[in-house]
């Protein structure tokens, strides 16, 4: 069946198509509120990285050991119990990869108004129905299709920062702010909140590692996936957000989605419309890449709960095409369901709550089953990880309330959920 498998490139392409998307192009305009320097600005997305990296190497870990596709609901039912493995799929099915599929639909709207149409949410939802057509056939046709608009995304971003970095300021004063007030920013609790937007921005790292069944000798693959992915979206996210602070004018960002738009118009005048146009587009990989991850983990929820099973059917050509239609409907039923922040406040919580408790399972890998670093130093990765996803969490829970409450109570619904299923079974 070697043509069900993918190779490492489209295993990157996978991982690179999921991370960049809505929350670089969107999330700055929430982080310059409150923090002005520029170094704390850019060590944000520094510490994101290498938070991300680190994500990486222990779910090459991870996916090594139990070498199944999942994710996150084998990792922690298998780990700890079902109950934990259930959550991460409802919290996935829902807001892991739902929830970014109606973002980055969204972005694409408001990135086109540009042109003088009001693309609303008409648009977002026609775009979405389009992706999951494209993704309901065979594993062919969708490498080809994630491949060519990663592909366009990847040169779009390198053209951007070009740009951007040749150009001088295009706006004075910028928002360049490079003076020693960034170390009174980075222990403000704005620091902590901004950085839950950051950790949606890179949410993705770890999507190679759901589809460990489809690709091609995953042990080789896998680790070079998930690093080459990481490491080139982390120098592109710091080059960028660099770029659109020279570009545009602090009081200009503040509570804006569309800063690239404004720091671009600000440098390129009338032409920025093509800049407007090659954002969207690229977000189409983006759509693509979380329905095709989302729907592989909703798949492996439904062989073993009974709520779910009927999402578990296959094709002809083995795509979980109801998981595909399912996670299609939630995402368009999302972009009716509250305002671009809200969504992106709670997406954010709710989707580190889960990377803290899936990060937990790494502590319970034997030290002669590690593939990567085979010594006691791996353990230091989980903790480094968990110390800062508490740390954004507990600050997240005390500046933004109401959506750490949306957070929750879907996090509620998912445990009444499972024990409801669980009675389900009982009775057949």
């Amino acid at each position: 069946m070697a043509s069900l498998k993918i190779g490492w490139k489209t295993a990157a392409a996978l991982v690179i198509s999921n991370m960049i998307g809505t929350g670089v192009f969107t999330s700055l305009g929430y982080q310059i509120y409150d923090l002005k320097n520029t170094y704390a600005i850019l060590s944000l997305w520094i510490i994101g990285g290498f938070l991300a990296l680190i994500g990486a190497f222990i779910y090459s870990e991870l996916a090594s050991k139990f070498k199944q596709s999942g994710g996150d609901y084998i990792y922690l039912s298998r780990t700890f119990h079902p109950v934990m493995g259930y959550l991460s799929s409802w919290i996935s099915l829902f807001v892991g990869f739902s929830a970014p599929i109606s973002l980055a639909a969204l972005a694409m709207s408001k990135y086109l108004n540009i042109l003088g149409f009001n693309f609303g949410k008409e648009f977002a939802i026609v775009m979405i129905l389009i992706v999951a057509v494209f993704q309901s056939f065979s594993l062919s046709l969708s490498s080809k299709f994630q491949n060519v608009f990663t592909i366009l995304k990847v040169v779009f971003i390198l053209v951007l920062i070009a740009i951007g970095f040749y150009f001088i300021p295009a706006v004075e004063p910028n928002a360049i702010v490079l003076d020693d007030t960034w170390k009174q920013e980075l222990l403000l609790p704005a620091f902590a909140t901004s950085l839950v937007y950051v950790t949606f921005a890179y949410t993705g790292w770890n999507s190679a590692s759901y589809i460990i069944e489809e690709i091609d000798q995953p042990k080789k693959n896998l680790p070079k996936a998930l690093f080459i992915g990481v490491i080139f979206v982390t120098i592109a996210y710091v080059f960028l957000n660099y770029v659109f602070l020279k570009h545009a004018s602090a009081p200009s960002l503040v509570g804006k989605e569309d800063v690239a738009n404004i720091s671009f118009r600000n440098l390129l005048g009338t032409n920025v419309k093509w800049v407007s146009c090659f954002i969207a587009l690229q977000l189409i990989a983006t759509i693509s890449g979380y329905l095709w991850i989302g729907s592989r983990l909703t798949q492996a929820t439904a062989r073993e709960n009974k709520l779910w099973s009927f999402m578990a059917k296959e094709n002809k050509n083995r795509i979980p095409v109801r998981a595909i239609w399912v996670h299609t409907t939630i995402s368009i039923l999302l972009i009716f369901s509250g305002d671009f922040e809200v969504i992106f406040t709670y997406t954010s919580f709710v989707l580190q709550v889960l990377a803290t408790l899936a990060i937990c399972t790494a502590f319970f890998i034997k030290r002669d089953e590690l593939t990567i670093i085979k010594s006691r130093l791996f353990y230091l990765l989980p903790t480094i990880f968990l110390a800062f996803s508490l740390y954004i969490c507990y600050f997240v829970l005390t500046q933004k309330p109401k959506e750490s409450l949306i957070g929750l109570s879907i996090i509620g619904l998912g445990i009444i959920l499972f024990y409801f299923d669980k009675r389900i079974d009982i009775k057949k």
